[in-house]
């Protein structure tokens, strides 16, 4: 994520890359990649120190995220920050805090949220009448470098978690309502994997309007390619899907956005009893790609900066999706509905 973002500042007048920092080599190669003269740092402190920069793009794993978050607001820096926004929701609450008192912008990245797709899937789903019945997944069979990123990852979160905001943040966006209760299942189906770590989840999510939700997610080499690429709404008047193509990769990072079509379904029955209306179908095919969904994320945050947005609803979301997914996390350990 960071090279994507770092691709799309380099394709953006209004910003200037001061410099990279990374622990290892990453930073040497996006550099090359670039094509220009860039600063490197190993240390996050000393770019901050020496760069003064005015906005800091963070795309580290979760652990560091509300650390480094509060730092770049300390020196006066507006934030882009990579989901989930901390480890905690009371980290979460924090960083929202911070940006608020330094009056600095921060950004998460919810990359649905700019893929034109994704939000006429959200404007048919507000269509269909309440409640909503809405069911989602993302299962990824990984192998290799994959499968390598994936246990980092959850070195400091889990499927359901990193990858269920997302969904979740949909959830909320279709219902605009509140939500209540949560439960949570998880395994574990990997040695490799810490003793305490779920490598699956599935969350179920209950709304202060009635409507229901349930998200899945598990990495690793054991996972299935069947139906792992479920986006399925019903109301009262119908319903909508994302339809995927049978080609799809679950390791492919493309294939977590790309809808191709969208697929609707109308309710409506005449006097002989059947439909009143065909099923239609919106085609998708010349939707954006990752890189340039990354780009818009950018100039979403540009313009949050240079316009003065107000992001508090942008700040609520972040909260209540993490609040969701991790309540699904706890509920999956203890067996136990969490009501919030």
């Amino acid at each position: 994520m960071g090279a994507s973002h770092a691709r799309a500042y380099r394709q953006l007048d209004e910003f200037q890359i001061c410099g990279l920092v990374s622990r290892g080599h990453s930073k040497d190669d996006l550099a090359a990649n670039l094509g220009g003269e860039v600063a490197l740092f190993d240390s996050y402190e000393t770019a901050l120190a020496q760069t003064r920069p005015d906005a800091v793009c963070i795309s580290t794993y979760a652990d560091t995220h509300e650390n480094f978050a509060l730092q770049a607001f300390a020196a006066g820096a507006h934030v882009f920050l990579e989901k989930p926004v901390a480890p905690t929701v009371a980290g979460c609450e924090r960083v929202v805090a911070a940006a608020r008192a330094a009056n600095r912008k921060l950004a998460v990245g919810y990359i649905l949220r700019q893929h034109p797709a994704w939000i006429e899937f959200i404007r048919v789903a507000r269509t269909l009448g309440k409640p909503l019945v809405m069911r989602m997944n993302l299962n990824q069979q990984s192998s290799g470098s994959s499968w390598a990123t994936h246990k980092s990852l959850m070195h400091s979160t889990s499927p359901v978690v990193d990858c269920g905001v997302h969904y979740v943040d949909v959830m909320c966006q279709m219902t605009g309502a509140r939500p209540v209760s949560v439960s949570g299942l998880g395994a574990r189906l990997s040695d490799e994997i810490a003793p305490t770590m779920l490598n699956y989840g599935h969350l179920q999510v209950r709304f202060d309007d009635g409507s229901v939700g349930w998200y899945e997610a598990g990495w690793g080499p054991m996972m299935s390619e069947t139906a792992f690429f479920v986006k399925d709404v019903v109301g009262p008047k119908g319903c909508v899907s994302i339809v995927a193509g049978s080609d799809k990769q679950s390791d492919n990072v493309d294939a977590h956005t790309k809808t191709e079509a969208l697929k609707i379904h109308h309710a409506a029955l005449g006097p002989d009893g059947k439909f009143v209306k065909q099923d239609q179908i919106i085609d998708m095919t010349d939707e954006p790609d990752h890189e340039e969904l990354c780009r818009r994320e950018q100039v979403f945050f540009l313009d949050a900066i240079a316009h003065d947005r107000d992001l508090s609803e942008h700040w609520r979301s972040a909260v209540d999706s993490l609040r969701i997914v991790l309540a699904a996390d706890e509920s999956a350990r203890s067996g136990r509905t969490v009501d919030l």
